[in-house]
């Protein structure tokens, strides 16, 4: 038996179809070991680290099916992805199974078909410890920060807060870029918008002698005088210019372009694209069975198989035309340092499963996300669209203006990517044409701000500052948004205000860590033990040191910002104390159990709380503690709460529950009509002792399916009423 370990069991699954019998492929879930959660992990002596690997509980069931085939198997096949993850896992594994890594062949793949599988197994190669030593780095140098500085920021600032290499200098980007929108200052000018008969729009480019520029024209009283002097000038056609034009094919995606294109495009975050894109990747039903539709999704490179960019070639030849097919195929290149030219752009494995037939198999997200692909394949190997550009220059003694035009020759690779672009033509004309004035007014303007990023405009941003890798970016930004760093507001990224007071104590003590230019050059290092084998233990040195003497600085010279201060209330949500704390915009009042209980009022809370209606004593004791019960109001109305809130929390509703005239088909007791954090549902009035809940009210009709007994609750299904058994779910239209 031939065994193949990869890491997704979608892919397993996948590639178990390709092969016989005599293979064996099984999923190791990701990492089997790891450094442990609870602890450092990482060991320090004679100036190198130690990492502590360990296999933790939710992996070890998956370690032990793995070693039950491997005692078994004749080979073992190591088929993780082929990144430095994937590299990493792949010897993680190898360890865990107590083999030398060096000795396991390992095989590796860009795309998940047939042909790509047995060609990976004729052709297996060794555990490239570069690449791991690389991911090691990357692990270690991320555990140190997390676990170094995410403490003391916690400990200055407030509970629940954290740091890291490559969020920190993401979040400075974005802190900036508000420092910059708070700052701004709007600045006044005008324009003089003038349509020349037959309705030419036209720009005003020089006036007197002088270029006429963004900001020429400052005020008013300026735009008046300009105004008063054209309105008595007399135009004539000065030049009429046609040049032709060419719109150049856009390169094929690979992990940032993909993000960003699937967020503008499609609305999708980046997180959403990549976990679309691996369903993709690993494995979907098409007409031939379940096979991997696209190559893989974490790449930054332009390259593209010969044979794939062959295959486009006849597509488009077959179903466009040779109008649309350049002579010699395109190559693409990436020039950034660090650019896995090994690897493939992202592509479609099939180009015969073209969108039409793929609508028939794909979800709807799927299909959207490979649409774009397949189609940006195509595109990057057709002829670029040309265009004939117009322009028509206007000119006074004192005045000069230009209006231009664009018409589309051939829409080339349009025909698939589409274009906002429309054409734009100018009547015909000749020069010493007269040119009357058809309207003219001035308009005022004001300079806009810079723009928030969007996800998709960060991920171009980290990439141009080389922060990060493809694998990066997307959970980058997930981490800030689950930490509250940031918020997404009408797709636009945000800061929160806990983000400009990390980044601020970050700047003055771990200029280092926010800066984008050292973890540019931090990635540039991982490439460099990637691809040259450099001594990773000196860069985990040479950072270790001076980052640990600015933590043991930081405890001392970093001054609390934890201005909290008890107000003698408790929250209304959880019972913990209520504290008066400092933000930017001023003091505001949070609950102490932070990040737990999210609980926020503004300052004079109290004192509106105090303007409210007493809360009434019930004659009800608690029949928990005995106190006596308060009625207090709530979201869904009226309710009794213990008075010895929080130490007893017992609650109960004012109103009588809805009853259900079918008895519990558990017990026979009556079922009531309950309502709970998690929604609304039928239970047993005898709970906790009879446990049955149920969506949908009990019918009192059995089911028919041979061996249930269970009761069946009518209910909407697609649109029909069935009756559907709260046991085995069967469901039976009503009308039968």
């Amino acid at each position: 038996m031939q065994l193949i370990i990869v890491e997704s069991p979608a892919k397993a699954k996948t590639i178990k179809n390709f092969l016989g019998r005599e293979y064996e492929v099984i999923a190791s879930k990701g990492h089997i070991r790891d450094l442990p959660q609870a602890r450092f992990g990482i060991k320090i002596e004679n100036d190198r680290f130690v990492p502590e690997y360990s296999v933790s509980k939710e992996n070890a069931a998956t370690l032990k099916q793995i070693m039950t085939l491997a005692k078994t198997a004749d080979q073992i096949y190591l088929a993780t992805d082929e990144d430095r993850e994937g590299e990493a896992i792949g010897w993680h594994i190898a360890h865990a199974l107590g083999r030398d890594p060096l000795t396991l062949p390992r095989i590796v793949f860009h795309e998940i078909t047939k042909t790509a599988i047995m060609h990976a197994l004729e052709a297996p190669r060794s555990i490239d410890m570069n690449r791991v030593n690389a991911q090691q780095t990357r692990r270690l140098l991320d555990r140190i920060v997390g676990y170094k500085l995410s403490p003391l920021l916690s400990s200055k600032i407030q509970k629940g807060l954290s740091g890291g290499r490559v969020q920190s200098s993401t979040l400075k980007i974005v802190v900036d870029r508000e420092r910059e929108i708070r700052a701004f200052v709007p600045q006044e000018y005008w324009s003089i918008d003038t349509l020349f008969a037959p309705s030419i729009e036209a720009n005003l480019v020089g006036f007197e002698g002088e270029k006429i520029e963004k900001l020429s024209i400052a005020n008013e009283e300026r735009a008046a005088y300009v105004l008063h002097v054209i309105e008595k000038e007399a135009f004539k056609v000065h030049a009429i210019e046609t040049k032709e034009r060419k719109s150049a094919t856009p390169p094929p995606f690979m992990t940032s372009t993909l993000q960003q294109t699937a967020s503008s495009r499609l609305s999708l975050s980046p997180k959403k694209t990549m976990m679309i894109a691996q369903t993709l990747y690993e494995g979907v039903q098409t007409p031939d069975g379940i096979s991997g539709v696209i190559t893989y999704m974490r790449t930054d490179s332009l390259n593209l198989a010969h044979e794939a960019v062959e295959s486009a070639r006849a597509h488009i030849m077959q179903r466009y035309g040779k109008a649309y097919l350049p002579e010699q195929a395109k190559v693409y290149t990436k020039k950034a340092k660090g650019a896995q030219e090994a690897h493939e752009a992202i592509r479609p494995t099939m180009v015969e499963f073209t969108p039409e037939i793929a609508e028939k198999y794909l979800k709807p997200d799927e299909l959207k996300l490979y649409r774009l692909i397949y189609n940006r394949f195509l595109a990057c190997q057709m002829n670029d669209a040309r265009f004939e550009q117009q322009s028509i220059t206007f000119l006074s003694p004192k005045a000069e203006y230009r209006a231009t035009g664009r018409k589309l020759l051939f829409d080339g690779f349009y025909i698939l990517e589409g274009s906002d672009d429309k054409d734009k033509l100018l009547p015909t004309l000749k020069e010493g044409d007269n040119a009357a004035i058809e309207s003219i007014k001035p308009v005022q303007h004001f300079t806009e701000p810079p723009a928030r990023y969007s996800e998709a405009s960060l991920i171009k941003k980290l990439e141009a500052e080389g922060i990060g890798r493809p694998s990066t970016y997307a959970p980058t930004i997930s981490t800030l948004q689950a930490r509250e760093y940031i918020t997404l507001e009408k797709r636009q990224i945000v800061p929160t205000e806990i983000a400009f007071t990390v980044t601020e104590i970050l700047e003055q003590h771990f200029e280092e860590i926010v800066d984008s230019g050292f973890t540019a050059g931090m990635e540039e290092l991982l490439d460099d033990v990637a691809e040259e084998g450099k001594d990773w233990q000196k860069v985990l040195r040479d950072f270790y040191g001076p980052f640990s003497e600015k933590i043991e600085q930081g405890k001392s010279a970093i001054k609390s910002q934890k201005t909290a201060t008890p107000i003698g209330r408790q929250c209304p949500k959880c019972g913990a104390e209520l504290l008066l704390r400092s933000g930017r915009f001023g003091e505001f009042i949070a609950c102490s159990a932070y990040p737990k209980c999210k609980y926020t009022e503004q300052v004079g809370g109290e004192e509106k709380a105090q303007e409210r209606e007493p809360e009434e004593i019930s004659d009800e004791k608690c029949d928990k503690c005995g106190s006596a019960m308060l009625i207090k109001n709530g979201r869904n109305g009226k309710f009794l709460a213990c008075s010895a809130y929080p130490k007893c929390r017992n609650t109960r509703s004012l109103e009588a529950p809805k009853s259900s005239g079918v008895p519990c088909p558990l017990c026979g007791g009556k079922l009531l009509w309950r309502t709970s954090k998690r929604g609304a549902f039928w239970g047993c009035e005898n709970y906790p002792k009879c446990t049955f809940i149920s969506k949908f009210e009990p019918s009192g009709k059995k089911c028919t399916q041979e061996g249930c007994e269970g009761i069946l609750a009518q209910r909407t299904y697609r649109g029909k009423e069935v009756f559907e058994c709260l046991t085995c779910k069967t469901r039976t239209p009503v009308e039968e």
